[in-house]
C-alpha cells in the first residue's frame, strides 16, 4: 500500500522529480513564508524528503509515494554532505553522531559495540539504522559477517 499525500505534497514531490532531479524548488503559489515551512516539516517526518546542504531532496520513499522510480541512488559524496548535516543537526557528542562515526570506520561495528557505546538496546540499534539512518538521512547500510560470525555494520 503506497502513501498517501496531500495535494500539495504530491505537487512539490511531482516537479522535483522530474524537473530538478529530485532538488526541491518550487511550491505552489497558494504556499508562502510559515506555509512551506510546514510542508516541508511534515514530508520529512514522513521520510519523503531529506535535507543535504541548504536544500531538500525527494528520498526514496517519496518517489515510492509518488509511485516513480528514483532517478539515480545517493553518491559516496553525498552521503558524506547528508552525514556533514546530520552532525549540524545533533551535537559531536551525540549518540547518533557517535555511531555514525563507528559506522564510517573500515573496520565498521557490531550491534554490540553500539550497544556497548550508547547504552541502547539491540532492537534500538536497529530501529535508529533503519529510521533515522536510513530513511530520514538516506544512508546506505549495509551489513556482512566477519569470520567469527558476528554481523559487522558500515555506512556504504
Amino acid at each position: 500500500m503506497t502513501m498517501q499525500l496531500t495535494p500539495a505534497q504530491h505537487a512539490i514531490l511531482a516537479h522535483a522529480h522530474h524537473h530538478t532531479d529530485g532538488k526541491i524548488t518550487w511550491f505552489p503559489d497558494n504556499i508562502k513564508g510559515g506555509a512551506r515551512k510546514k510542508v516541508l516539516d511534515g514530508m520529512f517526518n514522513r521520510a519523503l524528503i531529506t535535507p543535504m546542504n541548504d536544500d531538500w531532496f525527494v528520498t526514496a520513499e517519496g518517489c515510492e509515494a509518488l509511485g516513480v522510480p528514483r532517478k539515480a541512488p545517493i553518491s559516496a559524496k553525498a552521503i558524506d554532505t547528508v552525514i556533514e548535516q546530520a552532525k549540524l543537526h545533533t551535537r559531536d557528542n551525540s549518540k547518533q553522531a557517535q555511531v555514525i562515526t563507528m559506522l564510517k570506520r573500515p573496520e565498521g561495528a557490531t550491534i554490540a559495540q553500539i550497544m556497548d557505546v550508547t547504552g541502547w538496546q539491540p532492537h534500538t540499534v536497529r530501529g535508529t539504522f533503519a529510521g533515522a539512518f536510513k530513511k530520514k538521512l538516506g544512508l546506505d547500510i549495509t551489513s556482512c559477517k566477519d569470520a567469527g560470525g558476528n554481523r559487522i555494520y558500515r555506512i556504504a
